[in-house]
């Protein structure tokens, strides 16, 4: 077996037991001095540099045990299956339904964000604009921000005392909003109903203000979701949906 073959063999076998590794403990497995050397080693078996620490530590995409949102945190150090800091800051930006506030996305990735935000809204990469005293990051891509923009800014005028929950997060919030947004008008109605029952006294206001509605209109939709009188109307019209089979008449 070749040299070259067997250092390589030695690295991957090293990085599967430690996970993490900074760059002079591969050198000592690869018996070089030389960082080009590395490189060329881990390229061949797609590596991450994590986005914490300065990027001083790397592991194996293989190795990596990424969350929902493709992030790992091994002990403090952190790794995103985006790569550097400032990659995975644009990705989360992008992908966001209402943007980030520095210190949101700093909850997000268990790191200081401040100078990777400034320097991409400097170079374009993203966009901001201050909002209830705070700047919020947002998409450079106009259209994806026009949906950003529109979604905080109906979320940042929900009273934070509105579900008589602590604070909701903003991401909690649009969920809501979301879900709401996708109802006809009678199930908006009835589904604000719902929230205000279960919140009891002062239900039907603080659910008119979250979702944007009339306070009468909740009312209503509570009102006519537990009157005695209530019925469902069914999803599919009558005769609708795959007939019945008849049965044959055996023989």
């Amino acid at each position: 077996m070749k040299k070259d073959t067997i250092s390589s063999n030695a690295l991957l076998s090293t990085l599967k037991k430690k996970k993490v590794m900074e760059l002079t403990a591969i050198k000592k497995v690869l018996r070089t001095r030389s960082t080009m050397t590395v490189f060329r080693k881990l390229k061949q078996s797609s590596y991450l540099t994590s986005y914490s620490h300065r990027g001083k530590y790397y592991t194996l995409k293989d190795i990596a045990q990424f969350n929902e949102k493709g992030l790992w945190f091994y002990n403090l150090i952190r790794f995103s299956r985006y790569g550097t800091l400032v990659e995975t800051t644009k990705v989360f930006i992008n992908i966001s339904e209402i943007g980030y506030s520095a210190r949101e996305l700093e909850d997000e990735l268990d790191i200081n964000v401040q100078e990777t935000l400034l320097r991409l809204y400097k170079d374009g990469e993203i966009y901001r604009e201050k909002m209830s005293g705070v700047y919020v990051y947002m998409s450079a891509e106009p259209a994806i921000r026009k949906g950003q923009l529109l979604l905080r800014r109906k979320i940042d005028s929900i009273p934070a005392d509105g579900l008589s929950i602590d604070v909701l997060s903003h991401e909690l919030k649009a969920a809501i909003v979301l879900f709401f947004s996708i109802l006809d008008e009678r199930q908006r109605r009835l589904y604000a109903g719902l929230e205000s029952f279960k919140l009891g006294y002062g239900g039907d206001s603080k659910i008119a203000n979250l979702l944007g509605l009339d306070g009468h209109t909740v009312a209503k939709g509570r009102q006519e979701l537990f009157s005695q009188g209530f019925e469902s109307k069914s999803i599919r019209k009558k005769g609708s949906g795959r007939k019945l089979l008849e049965k044959k008449d055996r023989k």
